[in-house]
């Protein structure tokens, strides 16, 4: 599933992320090398890092 068009970011690439470190959207963002644009996926990316997070 895409999590952000605008950068073209899948849910496996952003939990991924969170797995490797990145607790925070802005930290997923840098760590694969884009910046959130619009900002519409940000709650959605929330959603999966807390998600994410709970279950580690």
């Amino acid at each position: 599933m895409v999590v952000c068009v605008c950068n073209a970011i899948k849910e496996k690439d952003l939990r991924a992320a969170v797995r490797s470190g990145s607790e925070k959207p802005s930290q997923v963002y840098a760590q694969l090398g884009r910046k959130p644009k619009c900002g519409q996926c940000l709650s959605f990316a929330r959603t999966i890092i807390e998600n994410e997070v709970a279950t580690a």
